[in-house]
C-alpha cells in the first residue's frame, strides 16, 4: 500500500457518521428502486401499480450489507489515498453495486445515457433485470467488476489473483455466508500462504454473515462466535467482528474495523518490505453480521421477512396486484428519506457524496477492474532459440512440454522486473516437464520451509496447489487485472474447473461486446499427461473430453489446438500467449515424441491450422484414393505408421495425409472465425473419398464439427472410446481401435475394390493385433516392431 496508507485511521466524527449513513441510505434506496420501479423514481407522486415493473426480479437480501461495505470502503479509500478493488462474492447483489457506481458517477461516465439525475435514475431503475437492460448480477456491464458472482465459490480466489504482483493494491472481497459453504471457497482461505507481502498487494476478506441462503440457514452464521473465530484464525487470519442491527452503532464499529485492518496491513507490508521480516503474516479480515434484508420490510402479511430467508430475493412480490403491498413498498422506500438524499433534479446531495473518492480511485472507475488498460505485450523471445532441429521428419524424438519449458523459463526471466507473468498448476510443473522455469522463478510459498524442499520461494511466480479451482480462480483474477499466465494441468483433471471456465468464457464474450472494456490476455490451458500416455495411472486418469466441453461455448472466444510435436507446440504457445480475450486449450504430450516439422514448417502449418503433409503420403500429384487425417501427437504417429504400412503393402494406393492442429478449422466458416469454407474443406479432405480420421479425443466431436460437410458420409473417425486401464502405451490405442493396424484395416474396408484385392493384407493386420495381445500379456512391453518403430519414407 502507498505511504499515505501507513498511518492510523482516526475515528469518524458524528458529522462524518451522518454522511456515511446518508450514502448508505441512498444506495439502499437505489437498490430497492431497481428491483421494483420503472417510473416515478423520486416518489414525487404516490406509488401506483403502473409505476411498478411487471416482473419483479433481483436480490434484496444481500444488498444492504453490500451497500454498507461499499460506503465504508469509500471512506478509507478517500481518507488514505489508496488504490482499491472490490470483489463482490454475493454477485447476485447487483442492485447495490450498480447503485454505488451510479452514485459515484462512474456509471454515467461509462454509460452517458444513464445520467446522474432523475432521468438517469429512472433509466437505472427500468433497465435492471429488464428486456434490453442489464443482468441482475454483477456482470461485465458493471463498472469496477471482475467477478460475476452468479456461480458461487470463486470470489476469494479471484481477489488473490488480482492482488498478486500488484503491490500497491488493496483487494477487498465480500464473501457471502452461503458462498462460504462451497468447496472452492473453503480451499481459497489457504491463498494467504501464497501472498507475498513484498511484491503483492493485500486482500481483505469480509465475511458477510446475514444468516440465510435462499431457503436455509448458513453454516458459519450458526457457529458459536468462539468456534468461528478459532476456524478463521486456523486459516491464518486475525478476524475483526462487527455485528448489530442499529445503523449508528454498526457504522461506528465498521469504521473502526476498517481502520484497524488497514493499519495492520500497512504494518505487515512495511515490516516485510523495509525490515525484511520473513515470518508468514497473519492477515486481518472482517466478520460482518447484519440482518438479511436489513432496513426492508420487517413483516409481510404477518410473516417475518427482515432477518430471515424470505428477504433473499423480492420481499414484496404482489405489489401490482395487492394494494396493501403497494402501500408497504411506498412506506419502505420513503423510510430512506429520499428528499434528503437527492435534490429536486435527482442529483445526489453533498452529504451522500462526501465519502466518495475522486477519479480513478472510485471503485467503479479503477483501471484494475478493466485490466486491458494495464496489460503490456508479453516479451517472447524468438522461437528459433528453443526449437529442435529437424533435418528430416521422424528422425529424432523430444519431449514437447520440456522444449516449451525452455521458452517459459525465458519469459519468466524477461518479466522478472515487471512481474506480470505466472505459471499455475496443481502440483504438476515438474511432472509436466516444465521444470526449466525454476531456473527463473521458484514456487510461491509463505509457509514453513524444510531442508528437503526444492524451489520454494517467498517471491516466486510459479503457483502450485492441489486445487484446480484455486489455480483457475487465481489465474482469472490475475488476467482480468492486466497480466499474463498459463495453466498447466493433467488432461483428465482439468474437468474440475468445467463450470469455472464456462463463467470466464461468458465474461469474455460479454466483455468483447462492451467497447469500454479493453481486451485482456487470454486464458491459456496446457493439458498434458494426456489420455494416451496415462497407461501407468490407468482409467481414472484417462479423459480427453475437456475440448468437447470448451467447443460447445462461444465461438468468438474459444480455441483448441493439438500440436503434433515440439516445434508446433512452440508455435501454438507463442500464438496463444500473445492473444487477447480468448480461452486457448492446448493439448500436448510430455513423453518423447517424434519431431515431424522444422520450426519454419511448424509456423506455416500452425498458421494454416490444417494441412497436407505431402512427404507422408503417396499421391504423387494424382487424386488421392483415401485421406488419412490426424489430430494430436499419438494419433499423428499412428497415422504415419499406417501410411508407412500402406506404402509397403499397397504401393499403388494414392494416400493423402492431413494433419489438423486447430480443431475449429473443421467448423464451417460461418460458425467459427477459424472455420473453413466448403471449398477449402473439400480441397483438403475431398468431397467424395474415404477419410479415416485418427483423433486424440472422443470421435463424435469430429463428426459434430464436420457434420455439414459434403463428404461427411465418407468420414470415419477413430478416437478414445472410454476403454482404458493400466497397460502398455500401444495397448491403449489398440484397446480403442486407434492403432496403425486398425487404420490400415479401415482403409481396406472403405476404399472401393480393396476389400477383395487386399484381403491378405487385412488378414496380416488382424494377425498382428492378435500377436500384440499375446505379447504384452507375456512380456509386459509392446511388440518390438512397435516399440522400435521410426518413420522411414
Amino acid at each position: 500500500m502507498p505511504e499515505a496508507a501507513q498511518h492510523h485511521g482516526t475515528a469518524p466524527t458524528d458529522e462524518e457518521l451522518r454522511a456515511l449513513d446518508a450514502h448508505w441510505r441512498a444506495a439502499n434506496y437505489l437498490a430497492a428502486g431497481q428491483i421494483y420501479l420503472m417510473s416515478n423514481p423520486l416518489l414525487t407522486e404516490p406509488l401506483k401499480p403502473e409505476h411498478i415493473k411487471p416482473r419483479l426480479l433481483g436480490h434484496w437480501g444481500t444488498s444492504p450489507g453490500l451497500n454498507l461495505v461499499h460506503t465504508h470502503l469509500n471512506r478509507v479509500i478517500k481518507a488514505r489515498g489508496i488504490d482499491a478493488l472490490c470483489v463482490w462474492g454475493p454477485g447476485h447483489g447487483g442492485p447495490s453495486v450498480l447503485a454505488n457506481s451510479w452514485l459515484e458517477g462512474s456509471y454515467s461516465e461509462t454509460y452517458p445515457d444513464v445520467t446522474r439525475d432523475a432521468r438517469g435514475m429512472e433509466r437505472l431503475f427500468r433497465q435492471f433485470s429488464f428486456p434490453g437492460g442489464v443482468p441482475s448480477h454483477v456482470a461485465p456491464e458493471v463498472p469496477g467488476s471482475i467477478h460475476e458472482g452468479g456461480e458461487l465459490g470463486y470470489s476469494l480466489a479471484h481477489a488473490y489473483g488480482a492482488a498478486f504482483d500488484h503491490p500497491n493494491l488493496l483487494v477487498a472481497c465480500v464473501i457471502g455466508d452461503g458462498e462460504a459453504e462451497t468447496g472452492p471457497l473453503a480451499a481459497s482461505w489457504h491463498s494467504n500462504k501464497f501472498l507475498d507481502p513484498v511484491h503483492d498487494g493485500a486482500v481483505l476478506p469480509i465475511l458477510h454473515l446475514n444468516g440465510y441462503k435462499i431457503a436455509n440457514p448458513t453454516v458459519l452464521s450458526r457457529l458459536p462466535e468462539p468456534e468461528l473465530d478459532e476456524l478463521l484464525r486456523g486459516y491464518g487470519h486475525e478476524p475483526i467482528t462487527v455485528a448489530g442491527d442499529d445503523p449508528v452503532q454498526v457504522h461506528r464499529a465498521l469504521a473502526q474495523a476498517f481502520d484497524e485492518a488497514l493499519d495492520r496491513i500497512a504494518l505487515l507490508q512495511r515490516t516485510a518490505r523495509e525490515e525484511d521480516v520473513t515470518q508468514r503474516p497473519h492477515w486481518p479480515m472482517i466478520v460482518l453480521r447484519t440482518p438479511k434484508g436489513w432496513t426492508g420490510p420487517a413483516e409481510v402479511d404477518g410473516v417475518p421477512v427482515e432477518g430471515t430467508w424470505r428477504a433473499h430475493q423480492v420481499p414484496l412480490a404482489g405489489v401490482r396486484e395487492n394494494p396493501q403491498h403497494l402501500r408497504q413498498l411506498e412506506a419502505w422506500l420513503r423510510s430512506y428519506r429520499p428528499e434528503e438524499l437527492f435534490d429536486t433534479d435527482g442529483r445526489p446531495s453533498a452529504d451522500v457524496l462526501a465519502c466518495v473518492p475522486d477519479g480513478a480511485r472510485r471503485l467503479g472507475a479503477t483501471p484494475y477492474a478493466n485490466g486491458g488498460l494495464l496489460v503490456r505485450e508479453l516479451p517472447i523471445a524468438s522461437l528459433d532459440d528453443f526449437a529442435v532441429p529437424v533435418d528430416k521428419p521422424g528422425a529424432t524424438l523430444h519431449e514437447p512440454t520440456r522444449v516449451l519449458g525452455g521458452l517459459l523459463e525465458q519469459i519468466m526471466k524477461d518479466t522478472t522486473a515487471r512481474r506480470d507473468f505466472r505459471l499455475v498448476g496443481p502440483d504438476e510443473t515438474a511432472s509436466n516437464r516444465l521444470d526449466a522455469v525454476f531456473g527463473a522463478s521458484g514456487k510461491a510459498w509463505q509457509a514453513e520451509v524444510l531442508p528437503v524442499d526444492e524451489h520454494l520461494d517467498r517471491h516466486g511466480r510459479v503457483m502450485e496447489i492441489l486445487s484446480e479451482h484455486l489455480c483457475q480462480g487465481w489465474l482469472e483474477g490475475y488476467l482480468l487485472t492486466g497480466r499474463h499466465g498459463l495453466f498447466s494441468c493433467y488432461e483428465a483433471f482439468v474437468h474440475i474447473v468445467d463450470s469455472m471456465v464456462n463463467q470466464h468464457i461468458k465474461w469474455l464474450k460479454t466483455s468483447r461486446e462492451l467497447n469500454w472494456r479493453a481486451p485482456v490476455a487470454s486464458l491459456n490451458y496446457l493439458l498434458t499427461s494426456h489420455v494416451w500416455r496415462q497407461d501407468h495411472n490407468g482409467f481414472s486418469h484417462q479423459d480427453p473430453g475437456f475440448v468437447d466441453h470448451v467447443l460447445n461455448k462461444s465461438p468468438q472466444v474459444v480455441r483448441v489446438y493439438l500440436p503434433p510435436d515440439a516445434n508446433t507446440l512452440l508455435s501454438v504457445a507463442d500464438h496463444a500467449l500473445r492473444s487477447r480475450d480468448y480461452v486457448n486449450v492446448i493439448v500436448a504430450g510430455k513423453q518423447p515424441c517424434f519431431d515431424w516439422l522444422s520450426m519454419d514448417q511448424a509456423r506455416v502449418h500452425c498458421a494454416r491450422g490444417a494441412g497436407i503433409w505431402e512427404w507422408a503420403g503417396t499421391e504423387n500429384g494424382s487424386e488421392p484414393d483415401v485421406v488419412l487425417a490426424c489430430a494430436g501427437d499419438v494419433p499423428t504417429q499412428e497415422v504415419l505408421a499406417a501410411a508407412q504400412l500402406l506404402r509397403r503393402h499397397l504401393p499403388q494406393l494414392a494416400v493423402r495425409v492431413v494433419n489438423v492442429v486447430d480443431m475449429t478449422r473443421l467448423l464451417p466458416q460461418e460458425e467459427h472465425p477459424h472455420g473453413m469454407t466448403d471449398f477449402e474443406y473439400n480441397g483438403l479432405f475431398t468431397a467424395d473419398k474415404p477419410v479415416i480420421f485418427a483423433y486424440h479425443g472422443y470421435p463424435w466431436l469430429v463428426h459434430r464439427l464436420a457434420y455439414r460437410r459434403h463428404g461427411h458420409g465418407n468420414l470415419h473417425v477413430r478416437g478414445y472410446r472410454e476403454s482404458g486401464t493400466t497397460t502398455t502405451p500401444f495397448d491403449m490405442v489398440v484397446r480403442n481401435d486407434l492403432d496403425r493396424y486398425r487404420l490400415v484395416m479401415d482403409v481396406i474396408d472403405r476404399v472401393p475394390g480393396l476389400a477383395v484385392r487386399a484381403a491378405g493384407v487385412r488378414q496380416q493386420m488382424v494377425d498382428v493385433r492378435a500377436r500384440h495381445h499375446a505379447w504384452i500379456r507375456e512380456h509386459g512391453t509392446d511388440l518390438p516392431e512397435v516399440a522400435d518403430w521410426s518413420w522411414a519414407s
